[in-house]
């Protein structure tokens, strides 16, 4: 199969782009690929909103740039914070023009919340249920693109390079190129290869290599670990966010239900097991400090208290109040008992994103070849070492629409440097399964995951040390001497890919850890608490 444009992945960031070619471009084709449904990503589980500067009165976007510097710990790149906050206005009215709704007042203005690390009110919101909202928007839009092709279940394996035409590709190759993707076909069970001009990387994030995340079950890194793999360049992976109030459900792994920052920007208060609201020892701005404060507050009182979570206080806002903002949160309580105008909310920190990832430039170029990457998958310099509450929407947009203006004008100068020629699309070898056999055991992959998700959790979540991260690297490096055997006589399933992808991601994040020798942001190594005045990105 061959298209013009490819897009791996289905939410905010592959959707736009996918939007804005097939709109631009209507004689060629659009292909987007994902490895669920089309709607299952990680925008879908946003709650929160997404920020933006609408109200200049009292708002700006100097005060946006600030915020988002300060909670970079600085690590952000500032001309990019400036390219995503002055021209994410412009991406919010294109998303309300395709027919998101966001909440208004009676006067018919947008509802503006708040959260932490913000300095205004900026945020807009659909209920809390934000980014099921811009997926819906999005979908429907994509309906009246007749050059749109969306293909469900299917599983991106790998990139194509010159690797697979029998050329050495290394890190220090200066001119890897991108020819398209091997894919596996879950109806027909068959790798099958998909070449395009220009791909887009909008595979999301990483969570799953946690025990407990915020993220759904796609979210495996595989974007990242395809690169990699690819020789491509990677780039401050050990910058994990952990949201701070996740439900506490005990005896659950994988997706925990996130309960929005936005609550606490509407007056909710943390509090211990002895009913102490504890956040104004961290920090002066208390419940509404940036989250790598308020996640290290709740872990620090955990321990010191001895339980697996601390609590939120909701009993003082209006119920109508909070059955209107948090719909979705107040029904998922009720549902476990949970009497919010009674009772206190148990919750728990949780991977929820992922700054670092597959660099790219301020146009999404990576560092091979008519490849883009965008959302979470992508590290853009916008979050640096903490990304700021809700920015993470509005970069996706900014990103999907500049990696698609990047590659129209190539199209429009007449570059024919992406052009997949018959004779290269002849010369790229179909997928090789010989000599590989169904696995005999899928515990060999099951128990492998949970193993990695384990040694995740317990050495390299939100406070880490040497002792922890050299475990976790030997561990690793075990797991990976026993997938990459069974990878290389084992016939492909998902589920094996996943695996090997998490391994992959896990790796990245230990060694960036491992070299980045000082506390910043996400990261907190007790071993060195203070900063460094080296400040650096570490690419891997």
């Amino acid at each position: 199969m061959q298209t013009d444009f490819l897009v791996i992945g289905s939410g905010i960031a592959g959707l736009t782009f996918a939007l804005k070619a097939a709109h631009q471009f209507p004689d060629k084709k659009v292909l987007v690929i994902t490895k669920t449904q089309a709607d299952e990503t990680n925008t879908k589980y946003a709650q929160g909103g997404i920020a933006g500067v609408t109200d200049f009165e009292k708002d700006s976007f100097d005060k946006h740039i600030e915020d988002t510097l300060i909670a970079g710990d600085g690590l952000c790149n500032k001309a990019v914070v400036e390219i995503v906050v002055k021209e994410g206005v412009d991406r919010i009215r294109e998303i309300i023009e395709w027919g998101a709704r966001f909440d208004k007042e009676a006067d018919g203005d947008y509802k503006l919340g708040k959260e932490g690390g913000h300095s205004e009110f900026r945020i807009l919101h659909h209920k809390d249920v934000t980014g099921r909202e811009m997926e819906r928007a999005l979908l429907d839009a994509l309906a009246a693109h007749k050059n749109i092709e969306v293909i469900k279940h299917c599983f991106v394996v790998d990139l194509i390079t010159q690797h697979h035409l029998g050329y050495l590709v290394t890190k220090s190759t200066p001119d890897i190129e991108c020819y398209g993707v091997y894919v596996l076909n879950r109806e027909t069970n068959q790798i099958e290869k998909i070449l395009a001009n220009y791909t887009l990387l909008a595979t999301g994030g990483n969570g799953q290599v946690y025990r407990s995340t915020t993220n759904p079950y796609i979210a495996t890194g595989d974007g990242v670990a395809m690169v990699y793999r690819a020789k491509g360049r990677i780039e401050n992976m050990e910058f994990i966010q952990f949201h701070p109030t996740a439900l506490y459900e005990p005896g659950v792994r994988g997706q925990s239900f996130l309960i929005t920052e936005a609550v606490r920007g509407d007056g909710g208060i943390l509090r211990n097991k002895n009913g102490e609201a504890f956040m104004e020892r961290y920090d002066e701005r208390k419940d509404l400090a940036p989250r790598d404060i308020v996640a290290r507050a709740i872990d620090s009182e955990m321990k010191i208290t001895g339980t697996e979570h601390v609590y939120l206080d909701v009993r003082h806002i209006p119920l109508e109040k909070f059955t209107e903002h948090f719909p979705n949160i107040y029904e998922k309580c009720k549902s476990m008992g949970i009497d919010v105008t009674r009772h206190l909310i148990p919750v728990a920190p949780a991977a929820h994103y992922s700054c670092g990832g597959i660099k790219a430039d301020e146009w999404g170029r990576t560092s091979i070849k008519n490849l883009y990457a965008a959302g979470e998958c992508a590290s853009t310099g916008l979050h640096g070492a903490n990304r700021l509450a809700s920015n993470s929407l509005l970069e996706a947009m900014v990103f999907a629409h500049r990696c698609f203006m990047d590659a129209a004008q190539k199209i429009q100068a007449k570059d024919r440097s992406a052009t997949i020629t018959a004779s290269k699309a002849t010369a790229i070898p179909d997928w090789n399964a010989a000599g590989t056999t169904r696995p005999k055991e899928m515990i060999l992959i099951t128990q492998s995951l949970k193993e990695v998700q384990q040694v995740m959790s317990d050495y390299v979540g939100i406070v880490r040390t040497n002792t922890r991260l050299e475990r976790a690297m030997k561990r690793l490096d075990l797991l990976w001497t026993e997938t990459e055997s069974l990878y290389q006589t084992t016939t492909l399933s998902p589920q094996l890919c996943e695996l090997r992808n998490m391994i992959t991601v896990s790796y990245l994040i230990v060694k960036g850890a491992n070299f980045r020798e000082e506390s910043r942001g996400l990261h907190f190594n007790t071993d060195y608490p203070n900063k460094s005045e080296l400040v650096q990105n570490i690419v891997l």
